[in-house]
């Protein structure tokens, strides 16, 4: 059975190949984009770990430069469609201890939905931000997002994630996550 309870303590915000030349050829690239930025603010201003990959760099280029900066980490530069099948990638999650990953990404269908099912053969709850993840054509991106969901995945979306990791009101830190949406 699917836990749709996010624990702050035990998730990872995972970006997977939110490079320039790829965007350009997502069909929702702007909303993936402008998602994909509240999820790092929210990651900075709540302290949440994340790990990013690039697909074939030498080719496609690096992570939204205003993404990457927001994100204040290295880059994981791959060049398996699944995350799961690089061994620093692999490295990386497994000694983070961490057993919830949340997705956010490109593209829909390839690198994030392969993603997704390994992270799950791992063992590790996947909840995919919906409104964050993209591909190419949009009978692709639902095709993705309908095999994660039956494959056990949690398909949410960035402001379900937002309140249940930060779900007590009034405090400093959630009016400042709480601004990043409104």
């Amino acid at each position: 059975m699917k836990n749709f309870k996010l624990e702050r303590e035990n998730t990872i915000f995972l970006f997977i190949d939110i490079q320039d030349k790829l965007l350009k050829a997502i069909h929702n690239r702007d909303e993936l984009l402008e998602r994909a930025n509240i999820m790092a603010r929210m990651a900075d201003i709540m302290d949440i770990e994340r790990l990013v990959t690039v697909q074939y760099p030498k080719g496609l280029g690096h992570t939204n430069s205003n993404l990457l900066e927001i994100l204040k980490t290295d880059e994981i530069a791959k060049t398996e469609f699944s995350c799961m099948l690089n061994q620093d990638f692999r490295d990386r999650i497994n000694s983070s201890h961490k057993k919830q990953i949340v997705v956010v990404g490109s593209e829909t269908h390839i690198c994030v939905m392969l993603t997704v099912r390994d992270l799950l053969a791992d063992g590790y709850q996947v909840y995919v931000a919906a409104d964050a993840v993209g591909s190419r054509d949009k009978f692709n991106h639902k095709n993705g997002l309908d095999q994660m969901d039956q494959m056990g995945a949690v398909i949410t979306n960035v402001e379900s994630i937002m309140f249940d990791l930060n779900s007590i009101s009034g405090t400093d830190e959630f009016k400042a996550v709480q601004k990043l949406i409104i």
